[in-house]
């Protein structure tokens, strides 16, 4: 467990207390030692976190203590800066101005020094090879998965040939050039993946799929013997 995580977890157990605790229990439910937990508590003093009481006497939070100013490590902001990047280059516009919306929220609470590194990061996306072109909003499938909606598609197989099916869609998996939404199909009574540039008209409706998604995704996940809790279905895997 790194510094950060041991405060911050400090700070949830004190919000537990309403009437001091030894130091002794603290450190006991942190898994630190006293020595640690009397460093741990000195550091949230000086960050502004309201924690009255001393050795001997106990501990206690006064209410109202808003968390300190989110701390990374280098290599963890390169990933978050990295993964929202690409998100923001490779995906539709909601998920795009998400991404910078949580970059610009993110940046504003972080102490100088780590700001200016997120800023200027040099890590990069590049241009994916080719972009494709969708006919149905991906928010609308968002939204289906959810809201574990049945969804009515006309799809168009890469030979051209179009069918009509009732999914069940439980999640939307994001290649480089492709995105393909994972479903329960009635018409094959089995699982199917769908490329979303090529479903041509989509209708959400009313009724609820009988299962969880998490459910189907487990299912999923038994059936194709994944270990991994990254969804990796190859783009073009769809049914004809």
């Amino acid at each position: 467990m790194s510094r950060a995580e041991r405060l911050l977890l400090l700070l949830q157990v004190l919000r537990r207390y309403r009437r001091p605790v030894s130091g002794q229990v603290l450190a006991d439910q942190i898994g630190v030692s006293i020595r640690t937990l009397y460093r741990d508590i000195a550091s949230l003093q000086a960050q502004g976190a309201t924690i009255e009481g001393e050795p001997g006497i106990g501990y206690v939070m006064k209410p109202g203590f808003m968390l300190p100013p989110i701390m990374f490590s280098s290599e963890e902001l390169d990933a978050l800066v990295l993964g929202m990047r690409w998100v923001a280059d490779r995906c539709d516009e909601t998920l795009s101005g998400g991404a910078l919306s949580t970059l610009a929220k993110i940046a504003a609470v972080l102490p100088a020094e780590l700001r200016r590194e997120l800023e200027e990061s040099s890590l990069l996306v590049g241009a994916p090879l080719k972009r494709h072109r969708h006919t149905v909003s991906p928010d609308l499938l968002r939204a289906a998965v959810r809201a574990e909606r049945k969804l009515d598609i006309t799809y168009v197989d890469s030979d051209g040939k179009r069918s009509r099916r009732v999914v069940w869609p439980f999640a939307l998996v994001y290649f480089d050039q492709a995105r393909v939404l994972m479903c329960w199909c009635e018409l094959r009574n089995d699982f199917r993946n769908f490329r979303s540039d090529r479903i041509l008209n989509v209708e959400q409706k009313e009724e609820r799929y009988p299962k969880r998604r998490s459910a189907l995704l487990r299912e999923w996940r038994k059936r194709n013997e994944v270990a991994s809790r990254t969804i990796l279905p190859e783009p073009d895997s769809i049914d004809r």
